[in-house]
């Protein structure tokens, strides 16, 4: 094992060594997933277009569940259009912090977004005409939504590895950014993506710097054949 600028382990000895990818490789993957922050501070500047481009064709590789790549991204260049983003995530702010209740105040001192200060602002939505994609949605017609996060995911990787932080910010009213965007019947968004170049990433999740809360063992998640009963290799895993 080595380890990243982290100290988390990263392997250098391939579990397949046919199909695997080199060393510097691997060990590149690995530190862009435990590298990865959910950004909220941005230093403004740039994202040329050649690189926003590559975040992109990154993101559209993602898997998708029948093949139905339910992701369309919109890129948000207006002035006018980011304040009134900006707006509706204050709006929901307040909403959300009323509904934590006895943490409402706690709550009003994060920073939740930086739709003003990202080089970047990208929606993500779902189209409409997802109901005909019956293939892989029959049971668990919400695969939509987790394809489209999969791209995302890809997305938010290779923003890391170009040196680029990313937020996703979620508290918006839908409809309201639906109207606002002139969206058609039946499309959604599902995330306001901001972008750009950052001072320095957090050395560990922000809500974690900032006492919210704290990841979860992963052995807590590790279950063998039914609920509950821990998984055999949990006990070594952090």
């Amino acid at each position: 094992m080595t380890h990243s600028p982290l100290g988390l382990a990263v392997p250098t000895d391939p579990a397949d060594p046919l199909h695997a990818f080199g060393s510097e490789e691997r060990s590149g993957v690995y530190r862009a997933i435990h590298e990865r922050r959910d950004m909220r501070h941005f230093s403004g500047g740039v994202v040329a277009d050649e690189v926003l481009l590559r975040l992109l064709r990154a993101a559209h590789h993602a898997p998708s569940v029948g093949l139905m790549q339910p992701w369309r991204f919109i890129r948000v260049r207006s002035c006018e259009l980011r304040t009134n983003i900006h707006a509706l995530v204050e709006q929901e702010r307040v909403m959300t912090a009323r509904a934590l209740k006895e943490r409402e105040d706690e709550f009003m001192k994060l920073k939740v977004q930086g739709v003003l200060d990202a080089a970047e602002l990208l929606v993500v939505a779902l189209p409409p005409g997802r109901e005909a994609h019956v293939f892989g949605r029959r049971t668990l017609p919400e695969m939509d939504l987790a394809s489209a996060a999969c791209a995302i995911q890809n997305l938010w990787l290779a923003a890391r590895a170009e040196g680029l932080g990313m937020g996703w910010v979620s508290i918006f009213d839908p409809e309201q950014l639906t109207q606002l965007l002139a969206m058609p019947e039946g499309s959604k968004p599902i995330a306001v993506l901001c972008l750009g170049p950052v001072a320095e990433f957090y050395a560990q999740p922000m809500l974690q710097q900032e006492h919210w809360a704290s990841r979860a063992p992963l052995g807590e998640m590790l279950f063998e054949d039914s609920w509950g009963e821990p998984m055999g290799i949990a006990g070594s895993c952090a």
